[in-house]
């Protein structure tokens, strides 16, 4: 068995115990009535006091008490100045009474608009013996997410009206906001475009054969043309296949370590030159997925000084880590794009920093531990990440001076947003009740995961940023 598989296989033992011990409490059913009047006003409300406020989209960044009515935020202001409303709204003496109207002392936590991430695979249909949607939304409210974007290489894929109403059906089902992109082609095969008007009429929230490059220049220009008209972005898997002897690796010293060819630089390199050439022919909105070299976050560079359509993310696991990870951990830092060299994660920290890499964005690939298990070229590629992007981010880039906080979480939740044409990412009156708070001070340990897979090189190393609360549509949908 691959070096650390073992703890997969124990994670998925200890699986049921995790839905014990991971409190997910739903305040107000999305289907219930609305509760009778409670004091001047009907609704549920949560109250959130004495909590320091960051808010990436308003720039502000202090101490402010919320509260929240439904689904909205109702008021925000100056810590205390709330009091005598929330009294006002009060049925009992309860902190959290049979209305569900709750009161919670922060003592200083930090809130922030909920996460969003815009690069996910919760398998779902198709897979599901690695993740599902409700395990996937489960994983997501632990680490501060309140809306995800799936990316569509499932069985069947999101290439046709049925499957796409599948997985937003059943999307909607889960605590959080659960969006799709649709794919590209039909059948991933990258000869004929979906019908991609049809498909974002329904729903879809951009367009991606995420896994699989879209070779056929013609094809992507015509894509590009198609999802323009839609008002979606285009997000592309660039690794060129022809280049690629073995993918998952580095071609370098990780794969010499191996003995095996991996994946030069040139194959994303190449791709990422030309697709972004075409993008700026077309003016149309085009996002670089998970960049791994240096040459790369250059291209990606000088093009958005071209244009404001081109935009790029980034991998927590790709500023983290470089291909002495496939060394230590073996097929559990098998990816792709794989793990590189410490110039480049340097060079995506450094575009992260200046805004060449507009956004973070997990990747969440999930696998059992069986097929991590196999030798390292048949095991399949990716890593989970929903539970430790957040904690990584603090880690590798504010507690290192690279971003702060506040830059952080633009990145982790407006940016992205922003790009998807989301409602998602700020925290202001009237607004989305979606909120992640979370003490940066304290630390915890890698260990049991809401997924239900485990397949990542981060088990048993202790974290910084805890996230306390998750708050989606106005309810308490993750507490530690």
């Amino acid at each position: 068995m691959t070096k650390d598989c073992g703890k997969i296989k124990e994670h998925n033992l200890l699986y049921e115990e995790a839905e014990k011990e991971l409190c997910y409490v739903v305040v107000k059913s999305r289907k219930s009535k609305k509760t009778p009047d409670i004091g001047r006003m009907e609704g549920t409300m949560i109250y959130l006091k004495n909590g320091w406020l960051i808010d990436p989209v308003s720039g502000t960044e202090g101490y402010r008490d919320i509260l929240i009515k439904d689904d909205k935020i109702h008021r925000i202001a100056p810590k205390g100045a709330l009091e005598e409303e929330w009294q006002n709204v009060r049925s009992g003496e309860q902190e959290c009474d049979v209305h569900g109207n709750e009161k919670i002392d922060l003592n200083g936590q930090s809130v922030a608009p909920g996460l969003v991430d815009v690069h996910v695979h919760f398998r779902d249909p198709g897979f599901t013996h690695k993740e599902d949607i409700f395990t996937g939304a489960r994983a997501a409210a632990k680490g501060g997410f309140t809306s995800v974007v799936l990316m569509a290489n499932t069985k069947p894929a999101v290439d046709n009206p049925e499957t796409l109403s599948y997985v937003l059906d059943k999307g909607r089902k889960t605590d959080i906001h659960v969006y799709t992109c649709a794919n590209v082609t039909k059948g991933l095969h990258g000869k004929e475009l979906t019908d991609m008007e049809t498909l974002c009429k329904m729903g879809a929230v951009g367009f991606t054969d995420d896994g699989i490059p879209l070779m056929d220049e013609k094809l992507l220009r015509e894509a590009l043309r198609q999802a323009a008209k839609c008002g979606c972005p285009v997000s592309l898997h660039e690794e060129n296949p022809a280049l690629i002897t073995n993918n998952g690796i580095n071609a370098g010293k990780a794969a010499g370590h191996y003995g095996i060819g991996g994946s030069p630089r040139e194959a994303e390199i190449s791709m990422v030159e030309r697709d972004l050439k075409i993008a700026l022919e077309e003016e149309a909105d085009l996002s670089i997925q998970h960049i791994s070299t240096k040459e790369a976050v250059e291209l990606v560079r000088q093009a958005k000084k071209i244009s404001s359509h081109i935009h790029a993310e980034a991998a927590p696991h790709h500023f983290t880590l470089t291909q002495d990870a496939v060394i230590a951990h073996g097929t559990l830092a098998k990816m792709n794009p794989p793990l590189r060299e410490e110039a480049d994660r340097l060079a995506i920290i450094e575009g992260l920093k200046d805004g060449t890499i507009d956004m973070i964005a997990t990747d969440h690939a999930p696998h059992s531990a069986e097929e991590k298990a196999r030798p390292f070229t048949e095991a399949p590629s990716g890593i989970i990440g929903l539970e430790t992007s957040f904690s990584l981010g603090i880690r590798e880039l504010v507690n290192k001076g690279y971003l702060s906080m506040m830059q952080l979480i633009e990145r982790m939740s407006a940016a992205p947003a922003k790009l998807y044409h989301l409602g998602a990412g700020y925290v202001a009156e009237g607004g989305p009740a979606d909120l992640m708070i979370f003490d940066s001070d304290k630390e915890w340990v890698v260990d049991v995961f809401a997924s239900k897979s485990a397949n990542s090189p981060f088990i048993g190393e202790k974290m910084p940023g805890v996230v306390n609360y998750t708050i989606c549509g106005g309810k308490v949908v993750y507490r530690r």
